[in-house]
C-alpha cells in the first residue's frame, strides 16, 4: 500500500511539473501571424484608477501587435473590479492614451473571467465574421486560455505574452494547473 501511495504521489508530482513546463512554453512563444482582432484579459484596475503594472504590459502587448499591423482591432474585456472601476473601460481610456484609434478598440465589461471573456470574444469575433483571434494575457493563463477558444468551436486562436514576469507568479502557474483541469 505504501509503495502504490509513493508511486501515485511520483506520478501526480511528475505530471504537475510536466504540465507546468508545457503551459511555460506554450505562453511565451508569441504568435507572429496575423489576426483578425487581439483580446486583452482583463486584470486589476488600483483604487486610484490607475493600471496594475500586469495589466498595462498585457495593453502594451497589444500596442506593438497593432503597430506591427499583426490585428486589426483590439477588444478589451473585463469586469467591475471591487475597487470600483469598469476594467475594460479603463483599459481602453490607456489605449487610447496611447494612440489607438478608439474606432479600433471594442469593449467587453462583461468579461468576470477567462471562461466569460472566451464566449463574449467568439460571440463579437462572429459578429464581425472575425475568424482569427490572438490572446494576449500573461504566459501561464495562455495554454487554458486556448483550450476554452477550442471547447467552444473556435479552432483559429493564437497567443502574445508580455514580457511582465513577478514572483506571484509561481502561484499562478500552480493555480494554473488545477484551473485547466477543471
Amino acid at each position: 500500500m505504501l509503495k502504490f501511495l509513493k508511486y501515485i504521489l511520483i506520478t501526480g508530482l511528475s505530471w504537475f511539473i510536466i504540465h507546468s513546463l508545457y503551459i511555460s512554453y506554450d505562453g511565451v512563444m508569441s504568435s507572429k501571424q496575423k489576426a483578425d482582432l487581439a483580446v486583452v484579459f482583463g486584470n486589476k484596475v488600483n483604487e486610484d484608477g490607475s493600471l496594475s503594472p500586469r495589466l498595462k504590459a498585457r495593453l502594451d502587448k497589444s500596442i506593438e501587435l497593432y503597430q506591427k499591423k499583426q490585428i486589426k482591432e483590439i477588444l478589451v474585456s473585463g469586469g467591475l473590479g471591487r475597487e470600483g472601476y469598469w476594467e475594460g473601460t479603463e483599459m481602453k481610456k490607456y489605449l487610447v492614451k496611447n494612440k489607438i484609434p478608439a474606432d479600433n478598440i471594442l469593449v467587453d465589461n462583461f468579461g468576470d473571467n477567462t471562461e466569460k471573456t472566451v464566449i463574449n470574444t467568439i460571440k463579437i469575433a462572429d459578429s464581425l465574421k472575425y475568424n482569427s483571434v490572438i490572446s494576449v494575457s500573461q504566459f501561464y493563463h495562455q495554454t487554458r486560455i486556448k483550450k476554452l477558444f477550442r471547447e467552444n468551436h473556435f479552432k483559429n486562436i493564437e497567443s502574445s505574452s508580455p514580457n511582465y514576469f513577478e514572483l506571484r507568479d509561481f502561484y499562478s502557474v500552480f493555480r494554473e494547473f488545477f484551473a485547466y483541469y477543471l
